[in-house]
């Protein structure tokens, strides 16, 4: 466990839309929180020494012949355990309650009406707006357990057993949607597990400085920096621990948007004075890729050659012994490594998978592992890297290659690089505008993620007197807090004039931008 204060809150994921977000509030509360497998025996999860237990939701009923179950002995550890919709359920059935099959499912916002006092809703109003997705529910409480809230159609939305310290509720006080969730969450966390709140940045960082620095110790660190917000922190982060013993190695394929192969020069090799390989790869990327088309052919090409020029590079340095990587926790989950049961389908190809060259092999660091996209964030700040490269937008590994659709060619490049620096230019702007009258960078209106694609396409126009025969270039811009679900950013339309103005005004051969409205799902954030 990664929690560095001894306090430790395991999530048991049942497969729930929701599992990776119970982990992240836990989180945003400063206590330390992990995904563990459901099917985990009650003295597998005791060697883990959590302080509390939450159940996740899921998408079964509990009463299907193929439903995930938990071990009985869970609930004699004597420790807090926290239920959620599947996990409420399975508390249930496994304590002698019931769950009955309702004749109406609730899904969505519904008015929950407490009962009576209650340890985790309390400081709650007695009626109140909560999030349900379900079908199945409570139909009678196990022996021990009251019953501390109601909806219209569900007669066990929350239930509690104050002297086995076992609480859960049939909605979710994980999302933004249940109004005071948060606190409910806190209640849990401090009030009744008597946790403190203090897994911090600062804990963090000295924690993985003196764990990377105890298992390098005086040997060499290599590191393949793409400039990326993942790659960047863990380069600061090491450097932290171990200094000039750190060697990055920055393989410029000329798929980086505007200004970042430069942006990498000025802060690892001027601010933090870091050893840093420039590899200059452009020319020989262009030519791996002409006339190629299929976007997982471009995929598989892009990081073949990135593991080639990398350890070209990586064979010239003496001593090295380690090599430090960017993994994220999502990286982990998503892959199907610490998935329950069942294995994640493959929506596009993973680049986190090393092809060592026969002979040669590197022991991995992998210091960001067990942390969310916003964690490195921060993490990232703390560190001292600059906002602006902290804060930038997620960027997938082969660049625009795989957001020019069709051939990538240097015209294409040019075109969409200049058209996508505009859509940053002023898209940046708006969310510092948003910024600062609300004083929240994740407020409700603010863009997540925003881009150019250039489709392998032309459209007819009038520029002046002259009918022109140009490409169009297509807006992405979506709201999400984890990409794993995203909608379309409801841009105001002055914004979206002004993005088209400058792009059809100061970028050659586009003539047309049109805005992509699509919602993840049915679609993707990326285009290939």
């Amino acid at each position: 466990m990664e929690s560095g204060t001894g306090q430790f809150v395991a999530v048991l994921d049942f497969g729930a839309q929701y599992g990776q977000l119970i982990a992240r509030r836990v989180r945003d509360l400063h206590v330390y929180s992990e995904l563990v497998p459901c099917d985990i025996t009650a003295s597998e999860l005791a060697a883990l020494a959590p302080a509390a237990i939450i159940l996740s939701g899921g998408p079964a009923s509990v009463y299907a012949d193929d439903a995930p179950h938990v071990d009985p002995a869970i609930f004699d550890l004597g420790l807090p355990v926290l239920g959620f919709c599947y996990g409420h359920q399975i508390m249930a059935v496994t304590l002698g309650g019931e769950v009955a099959h309702a004749e109406k499912g609730e899904y969505g916002p519904a008015e929950l009406a407490r009962m009576g006092s209650s340890e985790l809703l309390a400081s709650t109003p007695g009626e109140q707006t909560v999030w349900m997705s379900h079908r199945d529910s409570v139909s009678h409480a196990p022996d021990g357990f009251t019953i501390t809230a109601h909806t219209e159609t569900c007669p066990v939305a929350a239930m509690e057993c104050a002297a086995r310290r076992l609480y859960s509720t049939q909605f979710h006080p994980e999302v933004r949607h249940t109004a005071h969730g948060r606190r409910m969450l806190e209640n849990f966390l401090f009030g009744i597990c008597r946790l403190e709140p203090s897994w911090t940045m600062e804990g963090i960082i000295e924690e993985k400085v003196a764990q990377i620095r105890e298992r390098v110790g005086e040997d060499r660190v290599i590191l393949g920096l793409s400039g990326g917000v993942d790659s960047s922190v863990v380069a600061a982060l090491v450097h932290r621990a171990i200094g000039n013993q750190l060697t990055c190695v920055f393989v410029n394929h000329g798929f980086l948007r505007k200004g970042e192969p430069e942006m990498v020069e000025e802060v690892f090799r001027d601010q933090f004075k870091m050893p840093l390989v420039h590899v200059h790869a452009e020319e020989r990327y262009l030519q791996l890729l002409a006339g190629v088309t299929e976007p997982e052919e471009k995929r598989r090409r892009i990081g073949t050659e990135f593991w080639k020029v990398f350890f070209e590079e990586a064979q010239r340095l003496d001593g090295v012994r380690f090599m430090a990587q960017g993994t994220i926790y999502p990286d982990i989950i998503e892959s199907g490594a610490r998935k329950s049961g069942g294995k994640a389908s493959t929506i596009k190809s993973h680049h986190n998978l090393i092809p060592f060259p026969e002979g040669v092999h590197f022991d991995l660091i992998e210091p960001l592992d067990h942390f969310f996209k916003d964690e490195v964030r921060e993490l990232g700040i703390a560190l001292g890297l600059p906002a602006k490269m902290v804060y930038r937008q997620p960027f997938p590994g082969p660049g625009l290659a795989i957001r020019i659709i069709g051939e990538v060619t240097t015209e294409k490049l040019e075109m969409l690089r200049d058209a996508d620096a505009v859509i940053r230019e002023e898209l940046d702007a708006y969310n510092e505008d948003l910024f600062a009258k609300t004083g929240d960078r994740n407020s409700e209106h603010s863009c997540w993620q925003y881009f150019a694609v250039l489709p392998d396409i032309k459209s007819v126009g009038v520029m002046g007197d002259e009918r022109t025969y140009a490409r169009p270039v297509i807006l992405r811009a979506v709201e999400s807090a984890d990409a794993m679900t995203a909608d379309w950013a409801r841009l105001p339309y002055d914004v979206l004039a002004r993005i088209s103005g400058r792009i059809v005004g100061e970028v050659a051969g586009i003539n047309r931008v049109v805005y992509d409205i699509t919602p993840k799902p049915p679609a993707t954030i990326e285009w290939e």
